[in-house]
């Protein structure tokens, strides 16, 4: 199976070789039709620590690296 990859910003590098990634997604409301916006925060493994606030980034699915961490950093933009 694949492994999915998101893209976002990154909201926060303060942790060594973490950052934590934005992903934002829109959809259609069922009822109103109208498009809405939602939001989640990922923690991603950043091993250089190349990310800084602000970048947008794509991120990967991983085996866990930590209790938060499931994801590798890609490609910072």
């Amino acid at each position: 199976m694949p492994k999915r990859i998101l893209q976002g910003t990154v909201v926060s590098d303060v942790n060594d070789k973490t950052v934590v990634v934005r992903v934002e997604r829109r959809f259609a409301h069922p009822l109103y039709k109208k498009t809405v916006r939602r939001s989640k925060k990922y923690h991603a493994h950043d091993e250089a620590n190349t990310a800084k606030v602000g970048d947008q980034v794509m991120i990967q699915e991983c085996a866990p690296i930590s209790k938060n961490k499931r994801w590798t950093l890609v490609q910072s933009a």
